[in-house]
């Protein structure tokens, strides 16, 4: 049985971009890396690994890896991506919302192309300025009892 996730892995299509990007808004640690033979840095993101390799090809549309940070956290983060200019407006018809459960997302497009959601609990305590940007996923889509129970934190 698999005990969680141990990193995630994406491309890069600037090495340095991608890695003052992940520096930058989520305060990512690079930690050594081995020689794979093409770019390759490791990134310590809280407890987990992000990967980025420097590879031909695009990142997928839709695919993605969430990141959660802390509400305390969640206004600098959504400010310092504002500052990048990187908010992903189009995959999901919008880039920020509340999910059932008090939980919000939301979604970037890093350096590379990839599709990067924020996750934090706690959105009815995000700081106003920021919460003015964010739609209820319930206004947008309807939400069935079964859809209104889920959540996106396992273990509280």
């Amino acid at each position: 049985m698999a005990e969680g996730l141990n990193h995630v892995s994406v491309s890069a299509s600037s090495m340095d971009e991608s890695l003052r990007f992940y520096s930058e808004v989520f305060g990512a640690e690079p930690v050594p890396s081995p020689n794979f033979g093409f770019p390759v840095r490791w990134l310590r993101l809280g407890r987990n690994q992000l990967h980025l390799f420097e590879r031909p090809g695009e990142a997928p549309t839709y695919h993605h890896f969430a990141v959660t940070v802390t509400t305390d956290e969640f206004a600098a983060v959504y400010r310092r991506a504002r500052e990048h200019d990187c908010f992903e407006r189009d995959t999901f018809r919008h880039h920020f919302y509340e999910l059932p459960g008090d939980c919000a997302q939301l979604y970037l497009r890093d350096p590379g192309g990839n599709l990067v959601e924020v996750d934090v609990l706690g959105a009815s305590r995000i700081a106003d300025e920021v919460r003015s940007d964010m739609k209820r996923l319930a206004d947008a889509q309807p939400q069935s009892e079964e859809n209104l129970r889920a959540t996106l934190f396992l273990d509280r």
